[in-house]
């Protein structure tokens, strides 16, 4: 799916937003990244408090603000604007595409609310960021990009930086991974007009998606939705924001 941009706004718009366990980058270490990566840490939990009438709470979790401080996003941008790899904003990665903002990445990991032994589907891997973040809370990511050359291109970043419990597929997410279902959470980066029936079906009882959903630039909401032991679907509205479009032929998107 193409995601060119990620808005977040509260009461006006913001800025915006494969096979092998996990050896693991070191942890950063004192370098010239230090400092930007806690100014990024500090305005996540800044946009969080702002946002806590949406939330119902004015701090992620521990595990995911910890999994935010381990991932080396610079490592995710095209050298040219490592410089500003750690500011709270999305950036250019090429083909149209951006990494998603801070901020929505630690919020989309959060309101998962998966574990250390859960298999987790993406849609969308863009550069690869998310699913670097996913992987250090849970067991297992399959993310999937419409786009090859980003996903060839997250595949190699992810490889590289020993996450070897991360598998990238190129493909068309709409449909999800039928093979690896059920998953315990399901985390899609562009905005459908509806969930798409086959996560919904892929999603194993207790689980949760956590989406965009609405029509381009107005309308939309990230919503939670927890499938309960019936199969029914509970939904929650969590946050006004505007994503991009889910894209591909079984989206009805070019």
């Amino acid at each position: 799916m193409r995601r060119a941009r990620q808005f977040w706004w509260a009461s006006a718009l913001a800025a915006l937003t494969l096979t092998a366990c996990r050896a693991g980058p070191p942890a950063p270490s004192e370098d010239m990244y230090t400092q930007p990566r806690t100014e990024m840490l500090q305005a996540i939990a800044a946009d969080t408090k702002y946002t806590r009438d949406y939330l119902g709470k004015d701090s992620l979790a521990e595990t995911v603000m910890a999994a935010m401080a381990r991932v080396p996003r610079h490592e995710f941008v095209p050298a040219d604007l490592r410089r500003h790899a750690y500011d709270n904003r999305p950036l250019p990665i090429g083909q149209g595409q951006t990494i998603s903002q801070p901020y929505i990445v630690a919020l989309m990991t959060d309101l998962l609310e998966c574990g250390r032994d859960a298999k987790v589907l993406e849609v969308g891997t863009g550069s690869g960021y998310q699913a670097a973040v996913l992987a250090e809370v849970v067991g297992h990511v399959y993310t999937i990009e419409i786009v090859p050359e980003l996903g060839e291109g997250a595949r190699g970043t992810l490889e590289r930086l020993g996450y070897g419990n991360v598998t990238v597929r190129v493909g068309d997410g709409y449909l999800g991974w039928p093979e690896h279902a059920p998953f315990d959470g399901i985390i899609v980066t562009a905005a459908p007009s509806e969930v798409p029936p086959p996560l919904i079906e892929q999603l194993r009882p207790g689980g949760r998606i956590v989406i965009p959903v609405g029509e381009p630039w107005s309308g939309q909401n990230l919503i939670v939705l927890e499938k309960q032991p019936d199969g029914s679907i509970r939904r929650r509205n969590v946050l006004p924001v505007a994503f991009v479009p889910l894209t591909g032929p079984h989206a009805g998107r070019p």
